[in-house]
């Protein structure tokens, strides 16, 4: 793996001397300087999944489309919920906040005798070969994920945030970061504070949640693919995640915050979960999507960044 871990390495210790670390002097932040390094790996990854969203996914869509794109300003805010997310201004944020803390709190543990756990080591001499322990990490976050989500659409507090995400009328490859940031802080502090529990290593936890974005930035394009009748049961395509998006399909509220509908679809890499249990629909459509409430009552989710996520709060506190 070295010829492929390399030119990472490589992009990483550039970035942090040439950038980040001279940065954190000249802020008279020296002792953040590991957290920088470690930025500097999150920024990486993120520019090269740009990279193959503009040259793989993007053509994609021009040559496949389910529908002519035609809200430009729609998708010019994805774009900016992609760059804060891939750039790592929300991953910023969160290093000196939640994840601090929960870093530290998880020091006291360890500080007054919490054994260290590790999953990859449960079989001796089959989870702790590389490739069959990133499978079986990648398994139970995939797992965990898809029981975010479901709690997303079961919570009428919490689908008050999730709901921002369904609001795109109009999905393209850069809706996946278009989430409330109380929605994304929260779920991100779930999934690190599983990654601590499980003794998910640094290097493997970076390339799991890359290959998860990557992938979730395939299934929101605005492309009429799907895997075929096996594939689509191994992972999540393009027209299974749409299915989940399609108006009156998740589980929405109306104005009175009163259930409206079942939901299907929600595994996150793997449609295993939705399989085993029940909420799987495998049909072969291609429905416009968006939120219940918002096609037939009008309701408003906010145009720009901001605006979204003011009228999160605002029906997160029941006021829209």
């Amino acid at each position: 793996m070295d010829h492929l871990t390399a030119p990472f390495d490589w992009l990483q210790q550039t970035l942090f001397e040439s950038v980040l670390q001279p940065m954190a002097f000249a802020l008279g932040q020296g002792h953040w300087l590991e957290k920088a390094y470690e930025g500097a790996g999150w920024v990486v990854v993120g520019l090269l999944q740009m990279v193959v969203m503009l040259t793989v996914i993007g053509p994609m869509q021009r040559q496949w489309p389910v529908e002519t794109q035609r809200d430009r300003q729609a998708w010019v805010v994805d774009v900016v919920y992609t760059l804060i997310h891939r750039l790592g201004l929300f991953k910023l944020g969160m290093f000196f906040t939640l994840d601090h803390a929960l870093e530290q709190g998880w020091g006291v543990l360890r500080g007054q005798g919490w054994p260290t756990f590790h999953l990859d080591s449960v079989w001796p001499g089959v989870t702790d070969v590389a490739w069959v322990s990133f499978v079986l990490y990648l398994v139970v976050f995939d797992f965990v994920h898809y029981a975010i989500h479901r709690a997303q659409h079961q919570s009428s507090a919490w689908w008050a945030l999730h709901a921002l995400h369904h609001s795109q009328r109009q999905m393209n490859m850069w809706s996946d970061n278009r989430n409330h940031l109380l929605d994304d802080m929260l779920t991100s502090v779930l999934v690190s504070a599983l990654a601590l529990l499980i003794g998910v290593g640094p290097g493997q936890f970076v390339a799991l949640v890359a290959i998860g974005q990557l992938s979730e930035n395939l299934q929101h394009a605005n492309v009429r693919l799907w895997f075929g009748r096996f594939g689509e049961r191994l992972w999540v395509s393009p027209r299974f995640h749409r299915r989940h998006h399609s108006i009156g399909i998740g589980h929405e509220f109306d104005v009175q915050g009163r259930k409206v509908l079942g939901g299907c679809n929600f595994g996150v890499l793997l449609p295993w979960w939705d399989m085993l249990l029940g909420t799987a629909d495998f049909q072969q459509r291609y429905d416009p999507t968006g939120v219940r409430d918002q096609v037939e009552q009008g309701r408003d989710y906010g145009r720009g960044f901001w605006a979204q996520q003011w009228q999160g709060l605002r029906r997160l506190a029941g006021r829209a």
